[in-house]
């Protein structure tokens, strides 16, 4: 295996001892590309949210994964094998480690085998090479700089002989060149003089030493440089599904109850398991939780909630672990705290020790023995023979330690930066925000003055207020990708009070079609249950998984009003919804659920909540959601229950049938029933369930004041039996739809004896779509001229109905109105 010799140092990640053979757990990498990322979303985050989506729907088993070893083997279909291939995901989700693995299975003779020779190029490294006195060269040149056993006659030798090599770049993100496709010249001939970076291009593009393979990875905000015509093969890592995580846990415990007992912890918080597709979260939080996890029950302290508590425990651990080794350990943190803001600021990932270090005086600092220790916690450096580089083990890290320097030293105008953050369009100070956000706690200044002295209460105090104006903004404009923005700050903070404040009295949050992880509910979550009160939540048209309602539900019950209308919900999130309903603090009062696949286990499930004396539901629509007659009975149970408050019930669009009307009208006959409206529009009805209908109007405690019956095929012997509760004394019903119900004029002497009768309440009737034809109108009109009459809207379009009578009709609406009466025909 003699093409790869590392010149890195002993801190070269490349040469380390990694474990892969005990340690290493195969993360999840899919074929398919997308270009979906946009610049005002923090990469990690948006990663989170799509990574929950593609768990959901398994798309583990949708897409081509691809295994590590086989990301240059030919695809089923294909003649020849992929020699263009780009790894992409964000930061810390494992590339550089795939391309260590890939070194490792090549050198052990596991893996790979047909390359004879595999050359790894960092883009970082490259960099200078492009800024350097010599600023063109041959490739043979590039690469004896980098293996410099391999001498020139050798070398020609190997390159003739392209199909057996294997080219690897890591980190298109940190290269600071951009890649030309479209130039005219490109490098043909190994020992040709050219940039660096157009060998590059050669190389991808083919021309240079055709039938090569290469490797690049890169953050997905980078692609953007790459001619995708030219890439065969594009693979995504997607990080750790769900059972990989908890095996990453109980590897890096190295005892399986202990690993189990905190990944649990983990699964319980969604703002951290969220995280947890990304390795690199993985091992922060396990460094956190193995101190806490690994005393005693009594010895231990508290555990993170929140992205900031688990950043600042990770950096107190580091901090005490070191303390001895450091006097001045806050004043090396504000120079590292300023060049992580600069790199945030600029884009810069990869600081230099002849540029950035040296800036911000670091150079000095990092060279002491003393802090080794130290900072090889927080950065990673590596080193050639002509540069040294240090980057933060995460870009999380580095804007984590980016929002420490303001508290530990804060410029003289804390204004400047909040300009700055008002004016940035693009999604690169959002994290860097967050930590903000939650740094400005007494908790916090607590724990990192301990070690670090105290930290700036005024700076706090204006971070604060800026955020409490920020969110008012947010929620009352109704900008959701804002409002949701500011809700994840607000979080983080823990402060009920600025909540209260910030979202104010008579709230209404609008996420209507707004795609939400279980990450973005467990924020709204929290955010809303500090509220106090919320009058309406609405996430309509916003995909949410049983784990979004469940991390909901600790605001749900805050709300007056939630709307769920097509949120793709299954009868698994009903449960939580029960809950919600039944809990002893629950203020909601009126649900929709239209559109959702509920089914009647789902339906089953809620009524186990709406029978619960501390439910104060009054008003449920379930259009929609694929019922039968077998969820009546619960309803029916609801209706008839001592404790329920409900008014409303809209069943639109399910297949209940005459046999689940029935079963409903049991409830609705119970002297404690207080239902006042009952939808059934398009329930495939029949004149079957109408006499059970007709005993509910009429019975004694009947509040029933509208009944919608539009599109059932009712006819005119149902009608007819309807009219019977209708005429009855008891009978409250003001309002009736019997739009497209297959009637004629059959039925019309029977509406009109409803309409005359002295009992009756009918001010709403909605005939429309039938076939009363003219004579069914005529004897209609004569009840309107009764005076017993209440109607003042009546609505027959599309009845077969002659010009004449239509003539004659609105003729009578006139005389009426000019009797003083107010009524609409034909409306």
């Amino acid at each position: 295996m003699e093409g790869f010799e590392s010149t890195g140092s002993l801190e070269d990640p490349y040469t380390r001892a990694v474990g892969f053979e005990t340690r290493y757990t195969e993360l999840i990498v899919i074929s398919h590309y997308r270009r979906t990322f946009n610049e005002t979303h923090h990469e990690l985050e948006k990663t989170g949210r799509t990574h929950a989506e593609l768990v959901e729907e398994r798309a583990k088993e949708k897409c081509e994964r691809i295994w590590t070893e086989q990301l240059f083997r030919r695809s089923p279909g294909h003649k020849t094998p992929p020699y263009v291939v780009v790894v992409s995901g964000v930061a810390g989700i494992g590339k550089t480690t795939m391309v260590q693995k890939v070194m490792f299975d090549w050198t052990s003779g596991t893996q790979y085998q047909r390359f004879s020779f595999v050359f790894l190029f960092r883009f970082k490294d490259l960099n200078f090479l492009d800024n350097e006195k010599e600023p063109q060269m041959p490739l043979t040149r590039l690469i004896v700089r980098h293996y410099k056993y391999l001498n020139n006659p050798k070398l020609i030798e190997i390159l003739k002989k392209p199909e057996h090599l294997l080219f690897i770049f890591d980190g298109l993100d940190e290269y600071r060149h951009k890649l030309d496709f479209t130039r005219e010249q490109f490098c043909s001939d190994p020992e040709d003089f050219f940039p660096v970076h157009v060998l590059v291009t050669s190389l991808i593009s083919g021309i240079l030493l055709k039938g090569c393979s290469i490797l690049i990875t890169s953050r997905p905000t980078a692609l953007e440089s790459l001619d995708m015509k030219k890439v065969d093969r594009f693979a995504e890592i997607l990080g750790f599904f769900p059972e990989q995580r908890l095996v990453y846990f109980k590897k890096f415990f190295g005892d399986t109850d202990l690993g189990k007992q905190a990944f649990q912890y983990v699964e319980e918080n969604a703002i951290l398991y969220t995280m947890c597709f990304n390795p690199s979260y993985c091992w922060i939080m396990c460094s956190v939780l193995q101190k806490h996890f690994m005393t005693s029950e009594e010895e231990r302290g508290v555990t993170p909630r929140t992205v900031t508590e688990l950043f600042v425990m990770f950096l107190e651990n580091i901090l005490t672990k070191h303390r001895r080794e450091a006097d001045d350990q806050r004043g090396i943190l504000v120079k590292l705290g300023k060049m992580a803001y600069h790199g945030v600021a600029n884009r810069v990932l990869v600081f230099y020790d002849k540029f950035e270090m040296s800036t911000f005086g670091l150079q000095s600092d990092l060279s002491s023995p003393f802090l080794s220790g130290f900072m090889k916690e927080i950065l990673q450096r590596e080193s050639t023979l002509e540069h040294t580089t240090y980057t933060f083990f995460h870009l999380t890290l580095q804007e984590f330690m980016a929002a420490c320097s303001f508290y530990l030293d804060p410029p003289m105008d804390i204004e400047v930066l909040i300009e700055n953050l008002d004016s940035c369009k693009d999604g690169r100070f959002e994290i860097f925000t967050r930590f903000l956000a939650g740094l400005a706690r007494p908790f916090i200044f607590e724990t990192l003055g301990v070690i670090l002295g105290d930290l700036k209460r005024k700076t706090a105090k204006q971070i604060l207020e800026w955020i409490k104006q920020k969110a008012e903004r947010a929620l009352q404009n109704r900008n959701k990708t804002e409002a949701l923005q500011v809700c994840q700050w607000l979080y983080e903070t823990q402060n009920k009070n600025l909540i209260r404040d910030a979202t104010g009295k008579d709230l209404n949050m609008d996420f209507r079609n707004t795609t939400l992880s279980p990450l973005d509910c467990a924020v709204l979550g929290s955010v809303i249950s500090c509220c106090g009160e919320l009058q309406e939540l609405n996430l309509s048209y916003s995909n949410l998984s049983p784990e979004c309602i469940r991390r909901l539900e600790p605001g749900l019950g805050h709300c007056t009003h939630v709307k769920l209308d097509s949120c793709g919900l299954t009868s698994g999130c009903c449960e939580f919804l029960s809950s919600v309903l039944s809990s002893e603090h629950s203020q909601i009062a009126e649900v929709q659920l239209d559109n959702n696949n509920l089914w009647d286990s789902g339906v089953s499930l809620l009524c186990n909540g709406l029978r619960n004396k501390n439910c104060k539901l009054k008003k449920l629509r379930l259009n929609s959601c694929h019922l039968t007659s077998g969820c009546c009975a619960a309803l029916s149970s609801i209706l008839s229950a001592e404790h329920s408050p409900l008014t409303v019930l809209e069943l639109n669009k399910n297949n209940l049938g005459d046999s689940g009307v029935r079963q409903l009208c049991e409830g609705l006959r119970s002297p404690i029933c207080k239902l006042e409206k009952l939808s059934l529009d398009s329930c495939s009805l029949t004149s079957g369930c109408c006499e059970s209908l007709s005993s509910v109007l009429s019975a004694e405690h009947s509040q029933m004041r509208e009944l919608q019956l539009n599109n059932n095929k009712l006819e005119d012997s149902g009608v007819s039996l309807l009219c019977d509760g209708l005429r009855n004394k008891n009978c409250k019903l003001a309002k009736l739809g019997l739009f497209s119900c297959g009637l004629t004029s059959g039925c019309c002497e029977a509406l009109s004896s409803v309409l005359s009768s002295k009992h009756s309440c009918l001010t709403d009737l909605e005939l429309g779509h039938n076939n009363l034809k003219d004579s069914g109108v005529r004897l209609l009109s004569e009840s309107l001229r009764n005076t017993n009459c209440k109607l003042n809207k009546l609505r027959m379009k599309n009845n077969g109905i002659s010009v004449e009578e239509e003539r004659n009709m609105k003729l009578l609406e006139k005389d009426l109105k000019r009797s003083g009466w107010q009524i609409e025909i034909f409306a």
